[in-house]
């Protein structure tokens, strides 16, 4: 119920207010201490009316930052590979569910992403906790386990719309709190990576 509301949200946005959010989210995420220092920043490409993420890859790249990007596997988990430019990036449509960019070249198998300094994460809402609500897939439930067990500590950093950080959002016992989340008109920070 409360994703549809906030993809209900989403969905009335036009497109050159979700170019404008990019791009403000970038100039935000850049002042990151951690994206600051980061060698290698997990991402994604937005889709729709998600906030946009591509200036943000680009301005990473062009600090020579290695960007690693997610390709969804057949069992909701992900797989990742390097992005090297928007020609980097193929749509593929995976059944039923949305089309996605996904990196065309190599990849580097789900454990990729341990290798990360920061890790971006896409949700719809972050509360007052730093707790993250995700699409419900639980690819990103997946991931964060997978860098728990190798005891990774990125930077967990959300990018999300003003309206977006809220009160509360139901938790479960296995998630854990982001460290971060970039909107539009600032940062606030939850805990420490």
């Amino acid at each position: 119920m409360l994703r549809r509301e906030f993809l209900a949200v989403r969905n009335r946005l036009t497109a050159d207010v979700v170019d404008e959010t990019g791009e403000a989210l970038a100039r935000r995420a850049l002042e990151l201490p951690e994206l600051a220092d980061a060698r290698t920043v997990a991402a994604y490409v937005s889709v729709g009316t998600e906030p946009g993420t591509l200036a943000l890859l680009e301005a990473l790249r062009a600090r020579g930052v290695r960007v690693l990007l997610p390709a969804l596997l057949p069992d909701n988990d992900l797989d990742w590979g390097e992005y090297t430019g928007p020609d980097s990036l193929a749509r593929v449509q995976h059944g039923g569910k949305m089309a996605l960019f996904e990196p065309s070249g190599a990849r580097l198998g789900p454990d990729a992403v341990i290798s990360a300094d920061v890790v971006l994460l896409p949700g719809l809402a972050v509360d007052a906790l730093g707790m993250r609500l995700g699409r419900g897939g639980g690819s990103y439930d997946r991931v964060l386990a997978r860098l728990e067990r190798a005891k990774a500590r990125p930077a967990l950093v959300v990018l999300l719309y003003d309206t977006e950080v809220v009160a509360r959002v139901p938790a479960e016992a296995h998630d854990r709190p982001v460290h971060a989340v970039v909107t539009p008109s600032g940062v606030r920070r939850f805990t420490s990576p």
